[in-house]
């Protein structure tokens, strides 16, 4: 082991050489490509020569302490493997659940440093030492396609500016949550070696002191904070890390680098994760045609109120309230048949447009063929979008009205003009003007202590941030928020009843067992206003809902679930910190005006 660390030590230093007499006009391409090498090289050799034979040997604490230098090299490679090779990225360091494909009836096994970490803390298992083996023989096929992928990579300017950024963006929204080291709680030093990678790189497009100034402070202030659940990560990401991606932003302007032609959910100029227009909700559409505009949103506006759409007494309106933001505080939204109830309550439509599927079970893949199921649910508003579109033919003024809206529109409204005027509307409901929204953009008045307490034991000790995903706080994955994510919680029939509600979730479309009882995992913003919760509305209080996740959800209470994905560790947050989260969550009630969501019609 010592001569091994000898090695190490100086091809490390053997590195630092050749990178300090490098041509100085080498192409930033060239050099970030071998300082991608070099540090890929290092972590397999890591791999292969050291926590291998570990894993052999059974040496507990010897494996912890180079799985986590792995982990750590690994983070100097993040902002690379994250944004060049998202699928290989996914692989080595995904969450350790089963990747579900429903399209085609496939449940692939999670693998990578999360799956390693479970079999070494908080304690060695020396039973699994052959899975152990094998997650670390794999992970070396995985490093090997990275390699390829890193061998054919081109690193322009604005690719390699958008990468780091992005990078930021995770550091503070899954790295210092500990999304991905919930047993090592190694995420603020991970987190440090990230950011300070980030500034590595942008080296090689240019001297920026300020910058590098920026990145030391972060850095630093991660590495003095020792105890995890302490860490103030509301002061961090609004004293270091938001400066720094405005500098990067501002330094991408100087250096005259041209926005990227591709989409990305994050927008190009936006200089944080919390200005009011940082994330691109045509991202989400999927097609050109679908892409907001203000005629879909106005037309969306009057049809999402318009008896005509049914044909009937419903409306998309009966069950979505802009008071309540749009759900119908009821556990169980009103069923088309007079005296019965629907199967699931009605979530929030604020914020749906940042989704990937839409509906608990996650059925429906955009927010268009929710409107369709909506509308031919003979449960829920029991017409038809073709005879929608029929009678809205006869109505001169609707017909002008979707001209200007679609300009290639020819003679007739087509049914799918129709669900993507609805759904262009639902895609407008994203205020993000809530107090927490206005205190990260520069408002320090508009959270007391307790409230930003509570954002802090929801980022850290809570782990609510792991699921709920800031800034949507919902489950699609920052910061390339292609994935939303779903998760089986255990939640029971009602409050005190101990066994599983009867829904089966997403396993109902898909009898795949890994998805019994799974939901998708819905915003919690304007969660003040959208009680009872869970998908069955089992929960009346705030308060319950905390204590469900506080016991460890199902499993915490003693209901036997094989595949919950909620740990059913308990949280051990005492009763002020529970009220603290609970305050931090109220923070997150947006200040809209009625008149301007639909409540005028």
């Amino acid at each position: 082991m010592y001569r091994k660390s000898i090695v190490l030590s100086f091809l490390s230093f053997f590195f630092f050489l050749v990178y300090c007499t490098q041509d100085s006009n080498e192409g930033h391409d060239k050099l970030i490509r071998r300082r991608l090498t070099s540090q890929l090289d290092t972590l397999e050799m890591i791999v292969e020569s050291q926590l291998l034979p570990l894993a052999r040997k059974g040496d507990g604490e010897s494996l912890k302490k180079v799985f986590s230098q792995c982990r750590m090299k690994y983070k100097e490679l993040e902002w690379f493997t994250e944004y060049y090779a998202p699928l290989s990225s996914r692989e080595i360091n995904g969450p350790p659940v089963p990747e579900i494909e429903v399209e085609e009836n496939k449940v692939l096994r999670p693998k990578g440093f999360q799956v390693i970490e479970e079999y070494l803390f908080p304690e060695y298992v020396s039973s699994e030492q052959s899975e152990l083996l094998a997650e670390i023989k794999s992970m070396l096929s995985i490093l090997g396609k990275i390699r390829v992928i890193l061998n054919s990579t081109e690193f322009s300017e604005a690719h390699v500016m958008e990468a780091c950024r992005l990078e930021v963006f995770r550091v503070i929204s899954l790295g210092i949550s500990g999304f991905d080291t919930p047993l090592s709680l190694t995420g603020l030093a991970e987190s440090a070696t990230a950011l300070k990678e980030v500034s590595n790189v942008l080296d090689f497009l240019g001297e920026n002191p300020k910058l590098q100034k920026l990145v030391d402070e972060a850095v630093l202030a991660l590495r003095s904070e020792k105890d995890f659940n302490s860490f103030d990560r509301l002061a961090f990401i609004n004293n270091y890390a938001n400066p720094l991606t405005t500098e990067m932003v501002s330094w991408k302007k100087e250096l005259g680098i041209e926005p990227l032609r591709e989409q990305f959910a994050v927008n190009q100029n936006a200089s944080t994760l919390f200005d009011k227009n940082a994330l691109n909700v045509d991202f989400f559409t999927g097609n050109k045609e679908s892409r907001i505009s203000e005629a879909k949103v106005e037309l969306g506006e009057s049809l999402f109120s318009d008896k005509m759409v049914s044909g009937g007494n419903m409306t998309c309106k009966s069950c979505h309230q802009p008071a309540l933001a749009f759900t119908d505080g009821q556990p169980k939204s009103v069923s088309f048949t007079q005296g019965q109830f629907v199967k699931r309550n009605a979530a929030t439509l604020y914020y749906a447009g940042f989704q990937n599927e839409q509906f608990y079970d996650m059925r429906a893949p955009s927010l268009e063929s929710q409107a369709f199921d909506v509308i031919s649910n003979k449960d829920e508003m029991h017409g038809s979008v073709e005879d929608a579109a029929a009678r809205m033919n006869k109505d001169a003024g609707y017909i002008k009205r979707f001209k200007a809206a679609f300009p290639s529109m020819e003679k007739d409204i087509k049914p799918r003009y129709v669900m993507i005027a609805i759904a262009s509307y639902i895609r407008s409901l994203a205020p993000f003007n809530s107090k927490f929204d206005m205190y990260m953009r520069g408002d320090r008045r508009q959270m007391n202590q307790e409230e930003k307490n509570g954002f802090n034991l929801f980022m850290g000790k809570g782990k609510c941030g792991t699921c709920h995903f800031m800034p949507l706080f919902n489950g699609t994955a920052p910061p390339a928020f292609t994935h939303t994510e779903a998760e089986v919680l255990g939640v029971p029939a009602g409050p005190g009843i101990g066994k599983v509600d009867a829904d089966a979730g997403r396993y109902t479309n898909h009898q795949i067992d890994e998805l019994k009882f799974s939901f998708k995992t819905p915003t919690v913003r304007n969660i003040e206003k959208t009680a009872p919760y869970m998908h069955n509305g089992a929960f009346r209080t705030l308060e319950e809902v905390m204590e469900f996740y506080n016991e460890g959800g199902g499993e915490g209470l003693g209901i036997e679930l094989d595949n919950q994905t909620l740990p059913a560790d308990k949280l051990n947050l005492t009763p002020n910190e529970q009220k603290a989260i609970i305050a931090f969550l109220k923070t997150l009630t947006d200040e809209v005006d009625l008149v301007k969501t639909g409540d005028r019609l």
